[in-house]
């Protein structure tokens, strides 16, 4: 009587974490997500602690999610996972004025962005 379960959107050997409405542009997010792309997850997190960017403690908290899901969700071994993809997308666009001289305005844009990483579980070396 219960519900249809949804299909899984990643692979058996998959599993991901998504960060929506994180105030910051797309590009300087996709900044940060480059550097951790294809690593392994315990480097990745060690590239994000120690990492000057702002928005580098908000990507920390989506891998360490998508570690976590891994783990509880789809039992996969926590120390083989990899960063298999950290992908950006933009969100909605605040957009405020600013008084300038003359009666004219200056724009302000105040982007958001969403991120999703997905971690891989490799496969043994023999």
């Amino acid at each position: 009587m219960g519900k249809q379960a949804n299909e899984r959107r990643v692979a058996e050997n998959e599993a991901r974490a998504v960060a929506k409405m994180i105030r910051t542009s797309p590009y300087k997010l996709n900044l940060v997500a480059e550097t951790i792309r294809g690593m392994t997850a315990d480097k990745a997190l060690a590239e994000l602690a120690f990492s000057r960017r702002r928005v580098a403690g908000t990507v920390r908290k989506t891998l360490e999610s998508a570690i976590a899901n891994a783990e509880n969700n789809h039992q996969l071994d926590v120390d083989r996972l990899v960063v298999a993809e950290a992908y950006v997308g933009k969100s909605l666009v605040m957009k405020r004025w600013h008084a300038r001289a003359r009666g004219r305005v200056g724009k302000i844009v105040k982007p958001f962005s969403n991120l999703t990483i997905v971690v891989r579980e490799r496969e043994e070396t023999a």
